[in-house]
């Protein structure tokens, strides 16, 4: 089996820009140690991307807050992520799931026996929904969330996040 890593928006915004939380800071290590873990051609990663009228759509009226608008410093991936992905395939999304990303994976996993990991940011918003949408495509292939290399945009809303992924038989690992 061919273990794929994704690595879900590592994006300045949500590490220390204008939705950064001290706990994503903290996995930024981890998640490019993980990254340089794997082989460069398992590895695969998605970029919140926003348009400059961000602000006029639904998610913008319910999340008013400019983020990773395409080109901008908070768009970019974290420069120690970046270097780690090197080659990697980027996604660029611009809502919370990825259907091109599910839809390459799905491609692969017609050609061969995969299992995948995710980590990254937001563990309660873009990694569960990921999560959710690759378990929806591929509901025999396994997925893993290690909740060591991801954050929430709550430490509270990271555990639900966690508790719904696993309700949805998404193996969650490193609670302990």
């Amino acid at each position: 089996m061919n273990k794929i890593l994704i690595v879900i928006d590592m994006q300045n915004d949500f590490i220390d820009g204008a939705l950064g939380t001290a706990e994503a800071c903290e996995i930024v290590p981890a998640v490019a140690e993980r990254i340089r873990a794997y082989e460069p051609g398992n590895v695969y990663a998605t970029r919140d991307t926003h348009e400059e009228h961000y602000m006029d759509t639904q998610e913008g009226r319910n999340l008013p807050v400019a983020h990773c608008i395409r080109g901008s410093e908070g768009w970019q991936i974290r420069p120690e992520i970046a270097e780690a992905l090197g080659d990697a395939p980027v996604f660029d999304k611009p809502t919370f799931g990825s259907t091109a990303l599910a839809d390459a994976i799905l491609e692969r996993s017609k050609k061969e026996e995969i299992g995948i990991e995710i980590c990254g940011l937001c563990t309660d918003i873009c990694v569960v929904s990921n999560a959710l949408l690759l378990k929806a495509y591929m509901p025999e292939v396994p997925i893993t969330v290690d909740a060591r290399l991801c954050a929430g945009v709550t430490p509270e809303s990271h555990e639900k996040a966690l508790a719904t992924m696993q309700m949805c038989q998404v193996k969650v690992t490193g609670t302990d």
